[in-house]
């Protein structure tokens, strides 16, 4: 018997919407302990995929636009220095403006229900991804990331 992603993927998915702040967003990784989820719409649509490093790399823009800004240095008044005590309330302001759409990859990569497990396998390494999509008709059924792979060479030692 072929095993397919049907087989093998998670049905329970931890998803994201695309108005989603990216402050919620990083609390429900550390919460779940998850490192990215699917962005789906309202009716279970797959438009994409939040990971960490889209939350790192939003971080760091948004840290580089706040170091650059004037009112951080001492342009303002002469002798004065920044108001430290703001600066960090001031960019989780910032970062709390931050929705998923902004920082999602669209377009992410899925797979159909009859997928078999050694083409997702040979996707993900091609594609250097750590989980892929199973999606039916455009709406998210599951998820396999490369531990749900792992363990299947586990069960069968």
């Amino acid at each position: 018997m072929t095993l397919t992603a049907r087989d093998v993927m998670q049905s329970h998915v931890i998803t994201v919407s695309p108005e989603s702040p990216l402050l919620d967003v990083q609390r429900l990784f550390v919460e779940e302990e998850i490192n990215g989820a699917p962005v789906v719409d309202d009716a279970g649509r797959l438009l994409g995929v939040v990971s960490t490093r889209d939350l790192l790399r939003a971080t760091a823009d948004e840290h580089d636009t706040a170091a650059s800004e004037t009112r951080y240095f001492r342009d303002e008044l002469e002798f004065s220095g920044p108001d430290w005590g703001s600066v960090l309330e001031d960019f989780q302001d910032r970062l709390a403006e931050r929705s998923v759409s902004e920082v999602m990859t669209s377009g992410s990569v899925a797979v159909s229900p009859s997928a078999r497990i050694a083409e997702i396998a040979a996707l993900m390494r091609r594609e250097r991804v750590h989980r892929v999509l199973v999606a039916e008709n455009g709406l998210l059924v599951g998820i396999i990331s490369s531990f749900d792979l792992v363990a299947l060479l586990e069960k069968e030692s």
